[in-house]
């Protein structure tokens, strides 16, 4: 599965720096607004300790992880709705990604400008969010006004997709996000065309200073008490550490590192993981001499599903999986063991695949 998160904010808060740490990619970085033009794509790998367990057990020739791609897209200014700055372009790419990494700046630094002269995140934050939100309305209010033609001819279809975008637009108006409403499949399926900016899951990452990379500051909790009502995650980071970080070659110093810093993991570590779970992502298994791979599904796949990641051939010419927990696998030591032991389930087309399966699909097209 090819997924996007959107790395978002306004100039100057961290974005480029978060991104230059997440992939080896290197988006220019420079104290102006608008010094990432195009949006650039990088290819992270999703830290999964299973895979080394696997790699011992089995001795692959390689192994491959899971990936996310992460966007770093053009810093947004006020505006941007109306074509201000980069602002067409901001919302065009925004629309592509399937979640938002929305960064905050919740750090001091009179050496880096700010865009309003003052560190702000509530307001940053409702920089973004209204400017995404009016992009919202005037898809909405297009869908209003198409649907009430249709609507005059008696179509009760066109009345309730009326209905159900009069209650979004009451919601954007009201200065809410889109995905504040508890939409059931059948609202969520009549716009789904539409591609709602404020509809995409999001993470906060609250950009700190160094020494406020355990414990924040006064900046983070304001956030915090800014996104209560979204269920939204806030992620502290400190951009500036996790750049450091990545120019280390080793993991016994990156341990070091982040233990002078009182930390047990990377800030990049965990927003990895959190984007996973933002998006209701598990992770399966395939597991053989050539190679031991990751692959990423949404939690609820079927086992058809799941062998289409790999191929379509896969799932259109399914018979049945074999399915082997990765705790027996490691009790055990190997495929043949678990075999021998019956730790081996066959499973058909209605199995619900499990985080941590080691999966081998047999198929006939």
């Amino acid at each position: 599965m090819s997924l996007q998160c959107g790395i978002v904010g306004l100039p100057n808060v961290g974005k480029s720096t978060l991104f230059n740490a997440l992939s080896s990619a290197k988006a220019e970085s420079a104290n102006y607004p608008f010094c990432t033009i195009e949006p650039n794509v990088g290819v992270v790998q999703v830290p999964d300790n299973r895979l080394q367990v696997l790699e011992k057990l089995v001795n692959p020739q390689q192994v491959l992880p899971a990936v996310i791609e992460f966007v770093d897209i053009a810093g947004l200014v006020k505006g941007a709705s109306k074509g201000e700055g980069l602002g067409n372009k901001f919302l065009a790419n925004i629309r592509e990604v399937d979640a938002i990494i929305h960064v905050v700046r919740c750090f001091e630094d009179e050496n880096i400008v700010h865009v309003d002269g003052k560190v702000n995140p509530v307001n940053d934050k409702e920089v973004i969010d209204i400017e995404l939100q009016m992009k919202d309305l005037e898809s909405i209010e297009k869908r209003i006004q198409r649907l009430q033609k249709v609507a005059k001819t008696g179509d009760a279809k066109a009345k309730k997709g009326i209905a159900i975008a009069e209650k979004i637009k009451e919601v954007l108006e009201s200065g809410q996000n889109v995905r504040s409403l508890d939409l059931n499949e059948e609202e969520l399926e009549s716009i789904h065309d539409l591609h709602l900016l404020t509809i995409k899951p999001v993470i906060y990452v609250a950009n700190v200073d160094e020494g406020s990379v355990t414990d924040g500051n006064q900046h983070v909790e304001t956030l915090r008490e800014a996104v209560k009502h979204e269920n939204a995650q806030v992620l502290i980071i400190s951009a500036a550490i996790e750049a450091e970080i990545a120019t280390l070659e080793t993991e016994e110093e990156k341990k070091e590192f982040l233990a002078e810093y009182g930390l047990e993991e990377s800030g990049l570590n965990r927003l990895i993981r959190a984007s996973y779970e933002l998006l209701n992502l598990i992770t399966y298994f395939t597991a053989g001499e050539k190679e031991v791979r990751a692959w990423t599904i949404t939690n609820g796949f079927k086992a058809p599903q799941a062998a289409g990641v790999i191929h379509s051939d896969f799932e259109r010419g399914f018979i049945k999986a074999e399915v082997i927990k990765l705790a027996n696998y490691e009790e055990l030591g190997s495929e043949s063991a678990c075999r021998d032991a019956g730790k081996i389930s066959q499973e058909g087309k209605e199995y619900i695949v499990e985080d941590g399966d080691i999966m081998h699909f047999k198929f006939n097209v």
